[in-house]
């Protein structure tokens, strides 16, 4: 098998406030848009595809029997994630995790988008010593 590209599909209540959110704060852009019900988002580097699909009453439903994904967080390794922080802070993001570092090394932070998907920025920084 050979993967030639990669997607996260999220289905939201409002694509449409997602795709502003990911295009605003995250330098995404919009490739494919089908009204409001489907929209791809994209980026010149290694991010994987974000798929918007509005949900319906055709959605998938809810895996509630413990063997589907709950709270998704979709991760994104970053460089320079104290630079991000400061320019996310200055466009007022929804931060909602601040900047902090793990003891095992892990700069992280988290936004949370107007439909609620968390979106976690990570960088991996040798703690001292190490």
């Amino acid at each position: 098998m050979n993967i030639t590209a990669s997607a996260v599909a999220l289905y939201v209540n409002d694509a449409a406030a997602s795709a502003k959110f990911f295009t605003a704060h995250l330098g995404f852009r919009e490739v494919v848009s089908l009204s409001e019900e489907y929209i791809c988002l994209s980026r010149d580097d290694e991010a994987a595809d974000i798929v918007l699909l509005q949900r319906s009453a055709e959605s998938p439903p809810e895996q509630t029997n413990g063997r589907g994904p709950t709270n998704v967080t979709v991760t994104f390794t970053v460089t320079a994630i104290a630079d991000e922080h400061a320019r996310l802070r200055q466009e007022n993001a929804p931060i909602t995790t601040p900047l902090r570092q793990k003891p095992w090394g892990e700069w992280t932070l988290q936004l949370t988008d107007p439909n609620g998907v968390v979106i976690e920025l990570v960088e991996w920084v040798p703690p001292a010593g190490a």
